[in-house]
């Protein structure tokens, strides 16, 4: 594939060119060692790196053309230099440009909030299969191209990869897509330039203060998602959550609401909760579903609300969430030969650790311990560590802190932070154990019949990343390995 840069820049504001506007581009890039010849070269000024001092390297690869915010000194003959304002905003809009702007050519709906975005944009995805369409999703856990699975790097892909794999949802024939919209892509611009045909607002709590240093700054960039919808699109927020109608209190899109508490156009109610499934009440009719707790109903009700938005007839849609199952690692629940019941959840920020442990106490209802095993990453947000720990302990009749991603921190003292959040009456049912492996273990071994084990913050994960290093490692797997030995 090749275009002009005069073409590709008709989607951008430009402050000055410097050169051939018409020069050839055989392709894109942000990333200075995958610069070629003849290739247009965006540099952004990143976080922790700003791509402009790679200019002279990718001009000696025989790079074509440079999109940036600070023209050089030195501007050789033969490569055209294009100043914009915000390069970030540029590299989004060539990249919907270079493919074609694929995201007009679907129906993409984003799902953002602090947790629920995996469960959610997942299932949607599993419900426009089940309605007989091709559909896309980009989610942290997986990305899938119909039914292809690409592995996920990030919750939210960069410019590039994101409009790649939209067009290859075109190309595959996809009519939907559905994809995670994270924070950090909402700050970054990864999502402009791109055509939504709805958004979904599941909830907000603290997370990423690491990046976004306050509460404040984390909220905006979410609302920067639905300020950005178009008047054609739709917005579907939670107004249980005190942060839902702020989301969309300018935006352009039309507004809908579901709720488990208030009046909404999509009403929930809970009716039955088991460990192994949930009855509920949308809209006036019962549905019998695999998920548990609270938070699942709020998942299920954004999946219902904008399936009908979307116009999935609403009685077949009844029919087919009945049979959608939980998203790997998000509430998987495994039964032990020992009559316990494990539970693997994604769990990682301290609301998610509360709705889950709530949910399991909702169900248990004073029937059987719960023995909780967690741990916080490293190098990200310290002060929810002892938040995390407090409130573990505080929902649990005993707690195992242990390693999650240490990543290049040392698990101790990541430790140490979440017990400075632990009491004295509650450190009677706090332990520590160092080795993840061996806090599952014990964890296990603890419980009696009819007890449940959570094993929380990485669910999904096959790895745990040790000193930069990432090794496989899957709470899962650990599990199901120990149930095997219990039957001998």
């Amino acid at each position: 594939m090749t275009k002009t840069l005069k073409q590709l820049i008709q989607a951008i504001d430009t402050l000055k060119i410097v050169g051939d506007e018409q020069v050839t581009i055989s392709g894109i890039t942000c990333d200075s060692r995958e610069a070629s010849q003849g290739a247009l070269f965006i540099a952004v000024k990143g976080v922790a790196v700003d791509a402009h001092r790679f200019i002279p390297d990718v001009i000696a690869k025989g790079a074509a053309a440079i999109v940036c915010q600070d023209l050089p000194d030195e501007q050789p003959q033969g490569v055209t230099f294009v100043q914009v304002a915000d390069s970030q905003i540029a590299l989004a809009k060539l990249a919907s440009e270079w493919f074609d702007r694929p995201s007009e050519k679907l129906k993409l709906v984003g799902v953002t909030g602090t947790n629920g975005k995996t469960t959610t944009a997942t299932l949607l995805y599993e419900m426009a299969q089940l309605m007989g369409y091709k559909a896309g999703l980009l989610s942290t856990v997986q990305n899938i191209i119909d039914k292809k699975v690409i592995p996920a790097k990030q919750t939210t892909p960069d410019h590039i990869t994101l409009n790649s794999m939209l067009h290859d949802m075109v190309m595959a024939g996809c009519d939907y897509a559905f994809m995670e919209v994270s924070s950090h892509a909402c700050s970054q611009h990864r999502i402009d330039g791109l055509t939504f045909k709805g958004g979904i607002f599941t909830n907000l709590t603290r997370d990423h203060l690491d990046y976004h240093k306050t509460v404040e700054n984390y909220i905006e960039a979410k609302k920067m998602f639905f300020d950005a919808l178009p008047a054609t699109a739709f917005a579907l927020v939670n107004i249980d959550d005190k942060v839902g109608q702020v989301m969309v209190q300018n935006t352009k899109a039309s507004k809908y609401t579901y709720s488990l508490r208030s009046i909404a156009d999509f009403k929930g109610k809970m009716l039955e909760d088991r460990i192994d499934g949930t009855l509920l009440e949308i809209n006036g009719k019962e549905i019998e579903v695999m998920f548990t707790g609270r938070f699942n109903a709020y998942n299920l009700l954004s999946v219902y609300g904008a399936s009908t938005l979307l116009g999935f007839p609403e009685d077949e849609l009844l029919v087919k969430m009945s049979l959608l199952k939980p998203v790997a690692g998000r509430f998987q629940t495994m039964r032990s030969p020992r009559g316990y019941t494990a539970i693997v959840d994604y769990a990682h920020t301290p609301d998610a650790l509360v709705n889950v442990l709530n949910a399991i106490s909702e169900v248990l209802n004073g029937k059987g311990d719960i023995i909780t095993v967690c741990g916080c990453g490293g190098d990200r947000d310290k002060g929810k560590r002892p938040i995390m720990a407090r409130e573990a302990a505080t929902r649990s009749d005993k707690v195992i802190l242990t390693s999650d991603n240490p990543r290049t921190e040392d698990p101790e003292a990541i430790l140490r932070d979440m017990q400075a959040g632990i009491n004295s009456y509650q450190s009677t049912k706090v332990v520590k154990i160092t080795d993840r492996r061996q806090a599952i273990a014990t964890a296990c071994m603890l419980a009696k019949a009819g007890d449940v084990v959570l094993v929380a913050g990485k669910g999904h994960e096959d790895y745990q990343e040790i000193n930069g290093v990432k090794h496989h490692f899957d709470d899962r797997e650990v599990i199901q390995e120990i149930f095997k030995n219990e039957k001998l």
